[in-house]
């Protein structure tokens, strides 16, 4: 485990897939970040895919690959690059056994930096091979809700910055997993700039917005002072989850830059909807904060 930490924060992340386990707030003394058996993750790493994919296998150059559901470097041992007080950088690598499903020499390197009001992200792609490749990348933060124990979930909502006057999502059909339908609806519980929270809300699962100038979504109650405020400006979707039929305390906030395949067969991964593409020795990094 890595901890880093400064005057008002203290984070801890695990080198096995680059994994967030806890944001605690010290003068407080309580974490934001989830830790319980009822969804045993606190904040996975989506990389090279997010969700699952049809027969979780995708077709390059002709030849079928298997694709476990969100990606796999939740599954490896990222090492550290760089370390300072309040700082970690973690790097993954392309190699033999990556390569039986993910056939391109990519570098994934994750930046966790702490500031004066919360944690700062940098995901930074590189493709070190002679061809184009093409992903997905997500985070999948897990917040406790109520925050620090106030409240109950259903009293908190999520604020859209800026104020749009409606927000779309992706249907969801379950086969039994969740796939997409392939077209956007309305969400309901939108209503004066906010998403109401309730349970009910992830009967289908997932939620995924399409990002229309979505600056930030931020977590709030009238039983609390303290917010989360999940940014989004470089990322195209934004996910949010909480584990259906268990009135779990917790709700994902999950940047999102790729998709889930629309429900049908497995696609060509250099056409899948959603995913980034790198030419030869290009690189690109993804960056969003949680303020505090």
């Amino acid at each position: 485990m890595q901890t880093i930490e400064n005057g008002k924060f203290k984070a801890v992340i695990d080198e096995k897939g680059a994994q967030l386990t806890h944001l605690y707030n010290k003068a407080e003394d309580f974490d934001y970040i989830w830790n319980n058996d009822i969804w045993p993750k606190h904040a996975p790493v989506l990389f090279p895919a997010i969700g699952r994919s049809n027969d979780d296998s995708y077709f390059y150059e002709g030849k079928k690959y298997e694709m476990p559901q969100h990606g796999f470097v939740s599954e490896y041992e990222f090492n550290v690059a760089k370390k300072s007080e309040d700082s970690v950088t973690l790097a993954l690598a392309a190699n033999d056994e990556m390569k039986k499903i993910y056939p391109f020499d990519f570098k994934l390197e994750i930046v966790f930096t702490l500031k004066n009001d919360g944690l700062h992200w940098d995901f930074n792609v590189s493709n070190e091979g002679q061809n184009a490749l093409s992903f997905s990348l997500g985070s999948h933060p897990a917040f406790n809700v109520p925050i620090n124990g106030k409240g109950e979930f259903s009293d908190y909502k999520l604020e859209v910055t800026p104020k749009v006057d409606a927000l779309e999502h992706f249907k969801i059909v379950k086969k039994p997993y969740p796939f997409r339908e392939g077209h956007l609806e309305t969400i309901k519980d939108y209503h004066n700039g906010a998403i109401d929270l309730n349970y009910d809300m992830f009967a289908d699962g997932l939620i995924i917005l399409e990002n229309k100038g979505i600056d930030a979504l931020k977590l709030t109650s009238a039983k609390t002072e303290h917010t989360i405020t999940v940014t989004l400006k470089d990322f195209r979707y934004v996910c949010l989850w909480t584990k259906e039929g268990a009135d779990a305390p917790f709700l994902c906030i999950e940047p999102f830059e790729g998709l889930p395949d629309v429900y049908g067969e497995p696609v060509d991964i250099m056409e899948k909807e959603g995913n980034v593409k790198l030419a030869a020795n290009e690189n690109k990094t993804f960056s969003y904060d949680i303020k505090l």
